[in-house]
């Protein structure tokens, strides 16, 4: 009879956090990675909401209209919503939307309808993140490198080659790690909000009556007087707001105090003073509008801003795919992908990693997409409503929360994040008009990426399903040991397994083929909880079962590396302790044989099988010494 299950201390160095770096390091870090995205959209934002597309006149009422609602949109969605609100949502300090749904879902347990409403949701949500990880680069370095146009028109047939240029470079510089880039970046980001600071106040200080636009009415009368045009109009001032959900996604990076301090003091002046500044060069020069934020320099200026324009929009593309790479990480744990190399690229902070797949993935993608689109006013079309989706999605996640995981008063939760989520469908159904002129294009990926998750999690639960229906029960069969006289090896074996209650399928198949058993016998089920990082003191437990078996389950967060053998160094087995020089461990490698009449469709199926033949191994995915593996395979029909 197996002893309960009991917590095993681990003597180790504690995982050290963000806080164990300078608050002003960390804000450095968070100004070159956080803030590039939403720190370039003055490059297009302006122009596009004055563009063809959206019939807006030129005249002074309009031009102090727009300004007001994009700035409004920023105090609003970036500094109310996300910095205030949204940042306190946190799942042990990480954040981005896997790890929100992680805690979402957590209160939802009891009402399994409920979870699968916000599974799909969450899902979703992070498959809408990838569009925008892909978009942003896009946009945010084309929009750069036209500028060249206005010093030499005949430099246009070079913007796309220079653009894929650049971010072939940017994808490549990934391997260094957030930290590196951060604090190569972090200066240059200074620089370029100050220069956007110093620009719009010069225009200001020419035209101070744009001031006006801080009165939110003039916000307000100016969507009133688009009438059936104000879809137009959000859908453009949207651009202002993009970049938002990264500093979110990248909250487990840098921490919140520090991306706080970054917004309040440097970041939404800086884009405050810029848009104020081209609402007052178009008042003064309404000819200005065919590019305001580059006609905003004077002329022997203009190369000196395309080249900061440049690397500032080289590092907007670092939020969203260091995003990226966090929301991969969490999608694995939580089980909605398939196992990926995943490097560590800080020896302190454990946040900041670097995924190679996603990595080449992203870039194949942004590409694709720079070739398609052509120029950034196609691509601000489809931009948009990965944006503001997965703001909706964020909102309504935060709302499941605060009012089921902390437990806050329904009026204030109500109070809290209703508004926020009416404001969110206003932003998406704007962008949604725009779905046929490029819009169409991050929908069609995020379904296509929502249909991979959900096929690996539910392909995960029929394999278990189908490996372990027949299996015997571990209890019943280590006691059927009791009087076996088979001799043993004087050795430990670690048997990995994902059911705890039936014996791993690699133990069966050695006792068929190879008539041994060892004298220690672990049977290790590895777990992942729904937050981040697991305790040291309750990363084991533990459960004599006799015959000379230990139950073992090891648990580790969804934000960490998962290394068995680390983990197993101090457990002590009664008298025994496992000799890492010694000890083998037996993994089940299973051949996926898709058929008719499955629980998925049969394509599904076949997915589901080259899925699962091109996920990474267990065996470095655990980091187990490959000398000390024995694999033994099965075929599962499914």
């Amino acid at each position: 009879m197996s002893t309960p299950l009991t917590s095993t201390s681990i003597k180790s160095t504690p995982i050290k956090s963000t806080h164990s770096k300078s608050l002003a390091a960390l804000t450095l870090g968070a100004i070159g990675v956080v803030y590039g995205d939403i720190g370039t959209s003055p490059l297009y934002t302006i122009q596009t909401i004055f563009s063809a597309s959206t019939g807006i006149a030129l005249t002074q009422a309009n031009i102090i209209g727009a300004i007001s609602a994009v700035f409004w949109a920023l105090m609003l969605v970036v500094t109310l919503k996300y910095v205030t609100l949204v940042l306190r949502a946190d799942n042990r300090g990480e954040g981005g939307i896997m790890a929100l749904l992680a805690l979402a879902v957590s209160t939802a347990k009891a009402t399994p309808t409920r979870q699968k409403m916000l599974l799909a949701l969450g899902v979703f949500g992070a498959a809408l993140f990838y569009g925008d990880s892909i978009l942003t680069p896009a946009i945010s370095v084309l929009s750069a490198i036209e500028g060249m146009q206005l010093i030499a028109p005949n430099l246009s047939q070079f913007v796309i080659p220079i653009s894929i240029t650049i971010l072939i470079a940017l994808f490549m510089f990934q391997q260094y790690g957030t930290n590196t880039v951060g604090k190569f970046f972090g200066p240059i980001v200074i620089v370029w909000f100050a220069v956007l600071g110093a620009v719009g106040l010069y225009h200001i200080t020419k035209n101070p009556i744009i001031l006006t636009a801080l009165n939110p009415l003039y916000a307000l009368h100016f969507l009133a007087d688009r009438g059936t045009g104000v879809f137009l109009a959000v859908g453009a001032v949207t651009l202002a707001i993009t970049g938002a959900e990264a500093l979110y996604a990248d909250m487990g990076h840098f921490g919140k105090p520090a991306i706080r301090i970054a917004w309040m003091c440097l970041v939404l002046p800086g884009l405050a003073l810029n848009y104020l500044g081209q609402g007052a060069l178009l008042l003064a020069n309404p000819a200005a509008v065919s590019n305001p934020f580059y006609l905003s320099f004077p002329p022997s200026l203009l190369i000196p801003a395309v080249i900061l324009a440049t690397f500032a929009t080289i590092i907007a593309s670092q939020a969203v795919i260091s995003g990226a790479y966090s929301i991969t990480q969490q999608a694995i744990q939580l089980g909605f992908l398939p196992r990926m190399q995943i490097r560590h690229t800080s020896a302190s902070e454990s946040g900041q990693i670097y995924v190679p797949a996603i990595n080449w993935l992203l870039l194949i993608a942004v590409i694709i997409a720079v070739i398609a689109f052509q120029n950034s006013s196609a691509i601000a079309s489809a931009y948009g409503i990965a944006v503001t989706g997965t703001m909706l999605i964020t909102t309504i996640l935060t709302y499941f929360v605060l009012r089921h995981h902390w437990k806050y008063p329904l009026w204030l939760v109500l109070g809290a994040t209703s508004a926020f989520i009416l404001l969110d469908v206003l932003l998406l159904a704007s962008c949604s008009v725009k779905f046929f002129k490029g819009g169409w294009f991050p929908i069609a990926l995020a379904s296509g990426l929502v249909v991979v998750m959900w096929t690996w999690k539910q392909g995960r639960e029929i394999l278990l399903q189908c490996i372990h229906q027949n299996d015997p029960k571990l209890e019943d069969f280590v006691t059927s040991l009791a009087n076996n006289t088979k001799a043993r090896i004087e050795r430990a074996a670690v048997f990995l397994c994902r059911n705890p209650d039936t014996v791993p399928q690699a133990l069966m198949h050695n006792l068929k083929h190879n008539q041994v058993l060892h004298q220690t016998n672990v049977i290790l089920t590895v777990a992942f909880a729904e937050t981040p990082l697991v305790a040291l003191d309750k990363r084991l437990q533990i459960s004599e079962m006799g015959a000379g078996f230990w139950q073992v389950v090891v648990h580790f967060g969804f934000m960490e590396n998962p290394d068995i053998p680390k983990a197993l160094t101090q457990l002590a087995l009664g008298n025994t302790t496992l000799d890492p020089f010694t000890t083998s461990y037996f993994i089940s490698r299973e051949t996926i044989i898709s058929g008719p009449g499955g629980s998925m469709a049969k394509w599904r199926d076949d997915l589901f099988a080259v899925m699962s033949r091109n996920a990474g191994s267990v065996v470095s995915y655990f980091n187990i010494p490959s000398n000390s593996v024995i694999e033994l395979g099965s075929r599962v029909h499914i």
